[in-house]
């Protein structure tokens, strides 16, 4: 009898550790990730990259929660956590991590397309239409158009990009409707529904939208991002990419991270989990880290006193855990540009 209940209660001890383990919550944790060499994403036959240093892509490590790693995550300082709702809006994990590599596939093109411009190489750019990135529960199109399909016209007409849709479908009363053309699995199809109020307050068909960009090169290139998601690689891929290009001594055997969106006029945006990038370029062994600065506007530092920009966040940080390592604020390309060419 002892012996069957000495078994039950190992039993029950080994379900209650494989629980504290592996149970799911609905809540993610935040860690920093790693800082890796961009020489191994992009990739020019022609161009290859002999010099010094390197310009390395911060990323984080996002996990789901479980009792044990949450319970763990609280007494590490580098840590976070954060609800599902916030880090997936609702999304089911495959639908977020299709939204991440839209996000990074954009990101690429941009980057791209702004390294080749600013370094005066040929190219062309042809916008495909918009992705799809989230449809909303209010939506009218719910149902028919999905994350992951590609808009091409607003009543028939083409826009070459998502903000041109946006401005377009404003300007409508929220009594129209609107025939929406998109491609869904390789098929045109075309939907035609009313249109909601958004919580701006303008009129709009409830899809979040992206940019599908096809940049198309004299000069070959390709960028593979692994499994890295997301846009905030923008900045960085557009300085290797940049470096290959030309050929300058832009680096002078540093090495150098940083994060931040790029845009199709070369403007830097900002990104989330900043301060985790800054520790893990510093473990990396970084001396430079560029990070987004956007100018708050006073409706923002009305709502929120205490905003603080990524540059301010990333400082923060490298006076904690990095203070010999130059954090450098850049709102475009072109800063990042001209601080690596005057800044040796």
């Amino acid at each position: 009898m002892k012996k069957r209940r000495w078994w039950a209660g190992g039993i029950t001890a080994i379900v209650v550790l494989l629980g504290l383990r592996f149970w799911p919550l609905n809540s993610y944790i935040e860690t920093p990730g790693t800082a890796d060499n961009l020489r191994d994403f992009v990739t020019m036959p022609t161009r290859p990259d002999k010099r010094g240093g390197d310009f390395m892509i911060t990323s984080v490590y996002l996990q789901r929660a479980t009792p044990l790693t949450w319970a763990l995550a609280h007494a590490d300082p580098h840590a976070s956590i954060d609800s599902e709702q916030d880090v997936t809006g609702g999304q089911s994990g495959a639908t977020y991590n299709k939204v991440q590599n839209f996000y990074m596939q954009s990101a690429i093109n941009e980057a791209i397309a702004t390294a080749y411009h600013t370094a005066g190489a040929a190219y062309t750019k042809e916008y495909l239409g918009i992705y799809v990135l989230d449809v909303a529960n209010k939506s009218h199109f719910r149902g028919q158009i999905h994350v992951g399909d590609t808009v091409t016209k607003i009543d028939g007409k083409h826009y070459d990009s998502a903000l041109g849709y946006q401005k377009a479908l404003a300007k409508r009363k929220l009594t129209d409707k609107v025939a929406v053309t998109y491609t869904h699995d390789g098929e045109t199809k075309t939907a035609k529904q009313q249109l909601l109020r958004l919580p701006d307050g303008r009129s709009g068909i409830g899809i979040t939208l992206t940019n599908n960009v096809k940049v198309t090169t004299q000069i070959p290139v390709k960028v593979d991002p692994g499994e890295i998601g997301g846009p905030s690689g923008g900045l960085m891929f557009s300085l290797q990419i940049y470096q290959q290009l030309t050929n300058e001594n832009l680096r002078h055997g540093q090495k150098i991270a940083g994060t931040g969106t790029i845009d199709a006029d070369g403007n830097v945006g900002e990104i989330g989990g900043i301060d985790k990038k800054v520790v893990a370029a510093n473990k990396a062994g970084a001396k430079i880290f560029f990070a987004p600065y956007v100018k708050p506007s006073k409706e923002l530092l009305k709502y929120e006193e205490n905003h603080m920009t990524n540059y301010q966040q990333a400082k923060a940080s490298a006076k904690k855990y990095a203070p010999k390592m130059k954090v450098v604020p850049v709102s475009s390309f072109k800063d990042a540009v001209h601080y690596l060419k005057t800044h040796h």
